[in-house]
C-alpha cells in the first residue's frame, strides 16, 4: 500500500457576501496572508487559491470575491469567478456573519448552492459579536437549506476553526496531492505583490475611491538579497489621481511604505517599490482594459 493510499486532497470553495471574513478564514487556515483584508466589501476580485499541506491530506482553498448583484463589467466578472469557483470543488463552505445573517444576499446563495450535489458547509463567523439568542435564530434559519453541517465561529478569536477543519478534511476524497507539498498557492509573486499594493490603497482612502483603481506589476526584479519592483495604480480620473498623491505626495508615499513593509515580509528580502499613478477613464465598465489588468 503506498502512502496516496491514506492522502485526502480536495478543493474547497468558500463563498459567501462580501466582507463577511473569507480572506481571514482562509488566512486562517493557512496561518499565512494570502487574501488582503480590508473593512471595505468586494475587496476580493479575483479567485485566489490557498494550499494547506500535512502530512496525510491537502486542502486547496478557494477565496472568492463576494457575491453581489453586479453594476458594471468589472462585478459581473468578480461574479463569474464565483460559479466558476463551484465547478470541480469538492466542498462548498457557505460564509456569513451572526451580526447581519441573514441577508437577501445570504438566502440567495444558499439556494445557488443548494441545487449543487456537493457536500456543503454553513459557516457564520463572527460569533464573539453575538446577543441574546441570535445563534439560536441563525440555526434555525441555517437548517431549511439542508446543509450537511453548520459550524458557529469567530476567525477572530479562533473560535470552532479547528473543528471546522477536521469536519472539512472528513468531506475530502482520497487522492494524491495536486500540488507539491512546499507550495502555498498557484499565484505567482508579482500577483501577491500587486494584491498588497491594492489592500494599502484600499485600507488609506475612503468612500467609493478605491474601487476605481486597479494595480499593475510592470517590472519586478529580484536578487538573492533584495527586489525592485515597478508599479502602476490605475485612477479614472484626474482627480481621483490628485487624492492618492496627496499634499505633498504625502499619501503615495505612505502607501509605498506600508506596501514594502508586507511586500518584504512576503519574500523576506530588501524591497525597493516604484510607483506611478495613471488615469484610464471608466476602465472598470472597458472589457480590453479589464483584460489588460487582469480581471
Amino acid at each position: 500500500m503506498s502512502d496516496n493510499d491514506n492522502f485526502k486532497a480536495g478543493f474547497v470553495s468558500i463563498i459567501g457576501k462580501p466582507n463577511v471574513g473569507k480572506s481571514s478564514l482562509m488566512n486562517a487556515f493557512l496561518d499565512q496572508k494570502l487574501s488582503i483584508i480590508t473593512s471595505k466589501p468586494q475587496t476580493t476580485r479575483q479567485n485566489i487559491l490557498g494550499i494547506l499541506t500535512e502530512k496525510d491530506y491537502q486542502i486547496v482553498f478557494i477565496d472568492t470575491p463576494g457575491f453581489l448583484k453586479p453594476r458594471y463589467l468589472l462585478q459581473e466578472k468578480m461574479q463569474k469567478s464565483i460559479l466558476n469557483s463551484l465547478k470541480d470543488v469538492d466542498v462548498i463552505i457557505f460564509i456569513s456573519d451572526i451580526v447581519t445573517f441573514p441577508t437577501e444576499y445570504d438566502n440567495q446563495v444558499c439556494e445557488l448552492t443548494k441545487r449543487i450535489k456537493l457536500p456543503r458547509i454553513a459557516v457564520i463567523n463572527k460569533i464573539d459579536l453575538a446577543e441574546n439568542n441570535t445563534i439560536e435564530k441563525a440555526n434555525i434559519t441555517i437548517e431549511k437549506f439542508e446543509f450537511e453541517r453548520q459550524y458557529f465561529i469567530s476567525v477572530k478569536d479562533g473560535i470552532n476553526i479547528s473543528n471546522l477543519k477536521n469536519e472539512i478534511i472528513n468531506f475530502l476524497p482520497y487522492h494524491p496531492p495536486y500540488y507539491p507539498k512546499d507550495d502555498l498557492s498557484t499565484q505567482s509573486m508579482r500577483f501577491f505583490t500587486k494584491e498588497i499594493i491594492r489592500e494599502k490603497v484600499f485600507q488609506m482612502l475612503k468612500q467609493e475611491l478605491p474601487y476605481s483603481t486597479a494595480v499593475t506589476i510592470e517590472q519586478f526584479s529580484e536578487s538573492e538579497d533584495k527586489a525592485e519592483i515597478f508599479a502602476n495604480i490605475y485612477v479614472e480620473t484626474n482627480s481621483q489621481k490628485k487624492i492618492i498623491i496627496g499634499s505633498g505626495g504625502q499619501v503615495i508615499k505612505k502607501i509605498r511604505q506600508v506596501a514594502e513593509r508586507d511586500i518584504r515580509y512576503l519574500i523576506n528580502k530588501k524591497v525597493k517599490l516604484h510607483l506611478w499613478i495613471k488615469v484610464r477613464k471608466n476602465w472598470r465598465k472597458k472589457e480590453r482594459i479589464l483584460k489588460e489588468f487582469g480581471y
